[in-house]
C-alpha cells in the first residue's frame, strides 16, 4: 500500500503571522477555516510541493517552534537560498557536512559553503520562520536510486 506524506503540522503563536511568513515565500494557500468556537486551520504548500504545512489555532499542542528539521528539497541551493533572502527571509549562508553525509542537528560540523563535488544531498541552507520553527533547505540534483 502507497503512504504519502501529506501535511506536517507546526506550531505557531500568531496564525496571521504564520500565515503572512508563508504567503512572502510565495506558498499557495490551500484553506483558511476559521470556526465559531475559536478553532481555524490554515493549509499551505511550497511551490511544486505534494506536501503542505497545516498551523492555526486548537491545531497542535506542541510549543510554537518546537518543530525542527523541516526539509525544503530544491536543484539549485544558492538560488533557492537567494530568493528566501530576496523575500525577506534571514537564511543562513549555504553548508555541508564535514563528513558529507547529512547535516546534524544545531550547527555541528558545518562548513561554509556547499558540498565541494556537489554531490546531490550534500548541501543546505537554514532558516527559523517566526516562531522559531526550524527548516532545512536541501540541494539534490539526482535522486538515488528507487526514490
Amino acid at each position: 500500500m502507497d503512504m504519502k506524506l501529506e501535511v506536517v503540522v507546526i506550531p505557531v503563536a500568531d496564525v496571521d503571522r504564520a500565515k503572512s511568513f508563508h504567503q512572502a515565500l510565495g506558498w499557495r494557500e490551500d484553506a483558511d477555516f476559521p470556526t465559531e468556537d475559536g478553532f481555524r486551520v490554515v493549509q499551505m504548500t511550497p511551490p511544486g510541493s505534494p506536501c503542505s504545512v497545516i498551523f492555526g489555532t486548537g491545531v497542535s499542542d506542541s510549543a510554537p517552534g518546537s518543530a525542527q528539521g523541516l526539509h525544503l528539497v530544491v536543484s539549485d541551493i544558492e538560488a533557492a537560498r537567494a530568493e528566501l533572502v530576496e523575500r525577506g527571509v534571514d537564511a543562513v549562508e549555504v553548508f555541508h557536512d564535514a563528513a558529507g553525509v547529512f547535516h546534524r542537528a544545531g550547527t555541528a560540523n558545518r562548513v561554509p559553503g556547499p558540498d565541494p563535488e556537489r554531490r546531490s544531498y550534500s548541501s543546505f541552507a537554514s532558516f527559523s520562520d517566526p516562531d522559531g520553527n526550524g527548516w532545512i533547505v536541501q540541494e539534490v540534483t539526482e535522486r538515488l536510486p528507487g526514490r
